[in-house]
């Protein structure tokens, strides 16, 4: 009892120890698997915020404010370059599929609001959970909050959208998996795994590609050691675009190297390029040494460089190997070209745009060189730009000012919604920019976990008490209501991409499907059936957009339900 009342004093008095202890406590609890289930964090940290809230603590509501911001900003930061890019006309299925699933979400949510007399709460809570976008619990949240409502109805409210999270978000979850990986493939009479190597076939065109931290046994690039046998040859006649002379040993002293050096017999050359051309002219010279001198080693780097140099500018790959000449160009090799997210093959008749970025792989003298020839290195900050991204969330929080009336009903993104268009926007110019603006994939990360799961455990804190008594009293209905919210929209998505969309590959249409629901669990089993990475792809498109519209579907539930 004394340690009871000693927790009870600490947190009461400490709101920040209660904050912290319900995302540590949700995080470990949301690690534990059943099945293919899996709660994750989120829920896991509003479970253990109403467990924790039941000892009553109070903790500042502008909190969740400042928390909710910061994750719904980094979310639309690493979604914006992929959202603007999937409105083009070439992802126009998957951007029809992510619509689809958006507007049916919506109105299932509001007729079983209206069936069922749910409150505005109630109702955002179970699209919040049912169509699992957690998002949207402070979406509708920040949108309750513009009613101008009494305080005290107002957090009962947002109390009530917690509840329905909590309820019916555990089916949410399960409904996509065995509806992508059982019924889709049913459906479409053919498998996963199947149209998933089909595809594969097809995009890879021969081409290696590998997955995080995987790096081919073969090297592209390698440098040896030979030994002349014959004398008389000299550097610009042993190189060629593939290979390159780094090093010369003449006895115990390295020497200069340049175009005219002439080597002799005995000499130690380093060669660097690509493997079978380096094998191959130094089997010409001589014999290989497989113990080198110490000193005989170059350091590679290797590098982005963003082209902004005019003259290159609109010319062709070939055109532009013209420009810059073999000598400008020496001892550095192209790895490929970037454009927006997408990596392009360098063919000789690729044409460069202004703000692609190439890579460049060399020595550091020889890539600096070069460099200076396309435009600018990009060096890779572990710092985040905060002035950038100060101004974004500012920006962000203004939109979310704007209320707009449609007769006497309020229309707002609020600070949520307005801070989601922000980022996407940042997003987008920072993925063209790429000298402003930086923000590491480890920083933006810890946004969106710390954010989130940061916004629901203060929920959780506030309205925890009043969430057991609501979930006594209606429980069972909000789960069967959940069950509803998650199966009908993703139905009417899977016919309506299967019978007007004709997806013909169950792979590419799965990833789609699990994507226009933003639904991570599903694409892991889907991912798992299939053997390969085919399902991204599509997956990476309507995830980016269903990203936005679920969230945004917290005001219109709140200003219509």
């Amino acid at each position: 009892m004394v340690i009871l009342e000693f927790l009870q004093t600490l947190l009461r008095n400490n709101p920040e120890i209660a904050l912290f202890l319900a995302i540590a406590i949700g995080y470990w609890i949301g690690k534990f698997r059943f099945g293919s289930l899996q709660i994750g964090g989120v829920a896991g940290s509003l479970l253990a915020a109403v467990l924790i809230s039941q000892i009553g603590i109070h903790i500042d509501s502008g909190l969740k404010t400042v928390l909710f911001a910061l994750f719904i900003y980094a979310v639309g930061f690493q979604s914006g370059p992929q959202f603007f890019k999937s409105l083009g006309r070439q992802s126009l299925r998957e951007v029809l599929m992510a619509f689809v699933l958006a507007i049916s979400g919506l109105f299932t949510v509001l007729a079983v609001a209206r069936m069922f007399h749910l409150d505005k709460g109630l109702a955002a809570g179970v699209a919040a959970g049912g169509l699992t976008q957690s998002a949207i619990i402070g979406t509708a949240s920040s949108a309750l909050e513009k009613l101008g409502l009494p305080l005290a109805q107002t957090q009962m409210l947002q109390g009530h959208v917690a509840v329905g999270y909590a309820v019916t978000y555990i089916f949410g979850s399960l409904a996509p998996i065995i509806i992508c990986v059982n019924i889709l493939p049913w459906l479409m009479k053919r498998g996963l795994r199947e149209d998933a190597l089909t595809a594969e076939a097809e995009q890879m065109q021969g081409m290696a590609v590998y997955g995080d931290g995987e790096r081919p046994a073969l090297s592209e690039f390698v440098s040896r050691v030979y030994q002349v046998k014959k004398a008389g040859q000299s550097v610009q006649q042993i190189e060629s675009d593939h290979v390159t002379v780094e090093q010369i040993r003449r006895q115990k002293n390295l020497v200069a190297v340049t175009q005219d050096s002439t080597v002799e017999a005995g000499d130690l050359l380093l060669l660097f390029g690509h493997r079978a051309d380096v094998i191959s002219t130094g089997e010409l010279l001589g014999e290989e040494i497989k113990q080198p001198p110490h000193d005989m080693d170059v350091v590679i780097v290797r590098h982005d460089v963003l082209l902004t140099n005019k003259a290159f500018v609109g010319k062709s790959v070939a055109e532009c190997s013209q420009i810059l000449s073999q000598v400008a160009r020496h001892g550095v090799y192209f790895l490929g070209l970037k454009r927006g997210d997408k990596t392009l093959p360098l063919t000789s008749d690729l044409h460069i745009l202004s703000g692609d970025i190439v890579t460049l792989y060399g020595t550091r003298k020889d890539v600096d060189r070069v460099a200076k020839e396309l435009g600018s290195l990009l060096t890779r900050s572990l710092k985040t730009d905060l002035v950038f991204h100060g101004v974004g969330l500012v920006v962000g929080l203004l939109i979310g000012l704007i209320v707009v009336r449609l007769g006497s009903i309020p229309l707002t993104l609020g600070s949520g919604g307005g801070a989601l268009l922000s980022g996407l926007l940042f997003g987008w110019y920072q993925n063209r920019h790429s000298k402003s603006g930086n923000m590491p994939m480890a920083a933006s990360t810890l946004l969106v976990d710390f954010g989130l799961s940061g916004f629901v455990a203060v929920t959780g804190l506030q309205t925890g008490q009043q969430a057991v008594t609501t979930i006594m009293q209606q429980g069972i209905t909000l789960f069967m209501l959940g069950v509803v919210v998650s199966i009908v929209p993703l139905i009417i998505t899977m016919l309506f991409g299967r019978y007007v969309l004709q997806y013909k590959n169950t792979a590419v249409f799965a990833g789609a499907l699990a994507g226009s629901r933003s639904a991570n669990p599903a694409l892991g089993e889907i991912l798992n059936k299939a053997g390969n990475a085919v399902p991204t792809t599509s997956f990476a498109i309507t995830y980016a957009i269903a990203n936005v519209l679920l969230t945004l579907l917290g005001p219109l539930v709140v200003a219509f339900s």
